[in-house]
């Protein structure tokens, strides 16, 4: 594993709402659609040499609402079509449980940041994260990087209706991924 100083930075996405269209329990391939300006962002994440990772809850796996294979064959889907724009993510890790599993990967729990950092050789406070859920923005924020909240998704309504409870806001709130890139290529974080 790389040391403190050979850590590199990284780009934590959440998949529905923030790479794709958020469904609800996207339930079937056909339901998955990747926002038209994903790859494009994620490539300019990728040629800056910043790690991009995805990081998603799949609870409709254990709710038996789709089997685990669907969740494979949505990510190879989402994989194939960044990389037909020029794009591509270095690792996915996903939580199929519920709350009630207590695992420790189910966002807004940090196991899956702590794992790709272990894997990837990343620095999580060097890093940041883009999602349309606060409780990403939470977990981001637990581990020491920034927190991007976009309005795409279920960013927009999260926003309007909860942020005077939040004990701490996003860093930055933006309309979408091609906006939290434009942010994370301008101020470096």
């Amino acid at each position: 594993m790389p040391n403190a100083e050979h850590k590199r930075r990284a780009v934590f996405l959440d998949r529905d709402g923030t790479i794709a269209e958020e469904m609800g329990y996207a339930n079937h391939l056909s339901r998955f659609t990747i926002f038209p300006f994903a790859a494009r962002a994620i490539r300019r994440l990728n040629e800056a040499r910043i790690a991009v990772i995805v990081v998603t809850n799949q609870s409709g796996v254990a709710r038996g609402f789709f089997p685990e294979s669907l969740v494979y064959e949505m990510h190879e889907k989402m994989k194939a079509e960044l990389a037909a724009g020029g794009a591509h993510v270095e690792g996915v890790y996903y939580c199929p449980h519920i709350r009630d599993d207590n695992c420790d990967c189910r966002k807004p729990l940090p196991g899956m940041l702590e794992r790709a950092a272990r894997e990837h050789g990343l620095d999580l406070a060097a890093s940041s994260l883009v999602s349309d859920r606060y409780d990403d923005i939470k977990m981001a924020h637990s581990v020491g990087a920034s927190g991007i909240l976009v309005l795409s998704g279920y960013g927009r309504g999260e926003y309007q209706w909860k942020k005077d409870g939040w004990a701490r806001q996003p860093d930055h709130v933006v309309e979408n991924l091609a906006e939290a890139v434009d942010v994370i290529m301008g101020d470096g974080r």
